[in-house]
């Protein structure tokens, strides 16, 4: 097979029955996969990050977890280049199978090519404006594209630096970043376009389901030059894909310190405005929390009653990590992890249940 399968992921997960037995693996599309994965945003352009990052990887697998998250622009190309090097080495090894493995990748920032070239301006223009792929008033802030065909063009090298037939979860990047250069009716409509090349890639199998990865845009006031809504994201794929359409999931940062998803109401449902993870539910959307321990930032120093809430763990970063894996309306929380050592230690949050919404209530309130 050249994506995950429900058989293969749920084989995947009966490898570790006490993690089953905890809670660890949700489901999403019909795969079974892990509530803890393994992000590849941080670290230097350069072999020794290279090394470390596809042991992290390879001992996240061996561990327990099956999700993997990338973009192209990170690291320059080379973080999925880490992913699928691991991937090929223990498939070639027969200690997983791609079944197995939900891989998510991103596309909407122009990335570089193993390091940052000598003339950017260049670069851009060679790779990118000379082959027709986009136009200079398809890029926003100098740096963001959604451009139909630039981002057929950016699936087809991720694929290639992945090694994959195909990648279970694409998401665009920041499509917020595009307000800079439009209004809201000419950003929706750059927005449907997008989603109408994806869904022509679901059907040529080059990407499972498709999605949106956002900082801000799901998380400030609907006043907010930045606001997404979820309303109108779905109405663009049911545009682009009828009611059948494969939006499938969004990413948005979701921590001790930024809770928005979760207690701010800034979606539109009915008559109702509600938090952006009860919409997400309502509308059957799967959400992938980045930022999960704020590079690193919540991984000491934690107030109190955060310990005496997720008992059972050693660390503040476990504890950060607990509270977002035990929200309602999260999948799994993603994690950026380029050592073994965080993987062992972060690996341990999956041995306990995650606690009930009545303690995730009381630590909201402060009882």
């Amino acid at each position: 097979m050249s994506h995950a399968t429900s058989q293969g992921t749920q084989k995947y997960a009966g490898r570790f029955p006490d993690l089953v037995k905890a809670g660890h693996y949700r489901n999403f599309m019909g795969l079974t996969v892990s509530s803890l994965g393994l992000g590849t945003y941080l670290g230097n352009q350069n072999e020794s990050d290279d090394r470390l990052y596809v042991e992290a990887i390879q001992a996240a697998l061996a561990s327990g977890v099956n999700l993997l998250d990338s973009a192209i622009n990170y690291r320059c190309m080379r973080s999925e280049r880490n992913i699928g090097q691991a991937l090929r080495e223990l498939i070639k090894e027969g200690k997983t199978a791609r079944e197995e493995v939900v891989v998510c990748t991103k596309g909407g920032f122009i990335p570089f090519d193993g390091a940052p070239p000598a003339n950017p301006s260049k670069y851009f223009h060679d790779e990118y404006i000379g082959p027709g792929l986009c136009r200079h008033e398809d890029v926003v802030a100098g740096c963001h594209c959604m451009a139909p065909q630039y981002l057929r063009n950016q699936v087809e090298r991720s694929l290639k630096n992945l090694g994959l037939d195909c990648i279970d979860l694409y998401y665009v990047h920041n499509p917020e970043t595009q307000f800079e250069a439009t209004d809201r009716a000419g950003f929706y409509q750059r927005l449907e376009k997008a989603f109408e090349e994806l869904e022509k890639l679901v059907s040529e199998g080059r990407i499972s389901a498709y999605g949106t990865a956002t900082w801000n845009g799901y998380r400030v006031e609907p006043e907010s030059p930045e606001h997404l809504s979820l309303h109108e994201v779905l109405r663009a794929a049911e545009k682009a894909g009828g009611s059948s359409h494969h939006f499938k999931a969004v990413q948005l940062p979701y921590n001790l310190a930024m809770a928005e998803a979760y207690g701010f109401s800034n979606q539109v449902l009915g008559s109702q405005t509600i938090p952006f993870l009860e919409a997400a539910k309502a509308n059957g959307v799967a959400v992938f929390t980045s930022a999960s321990i704020l590079q690193s930032k919540l991984s000491r120093n934690l107030p109190q009653a955060v310990a005496e809430t997720f008992a059972g763990l050693e660390t503040d970063a476990q504890r950060a990590i607990q509270f977002v894996r035990s929200t309602p309306g999260v999948t799994a929380a993603l994690v950026g992890m380029k050592r073994k050592a965080h993987v062992e230690e972060n690996l341990k949050v999956a041995l306990v249940p995650p606690v009930s919404t009545e303690k995730l209530q009381e630590l909201f309130s402060g009882k």
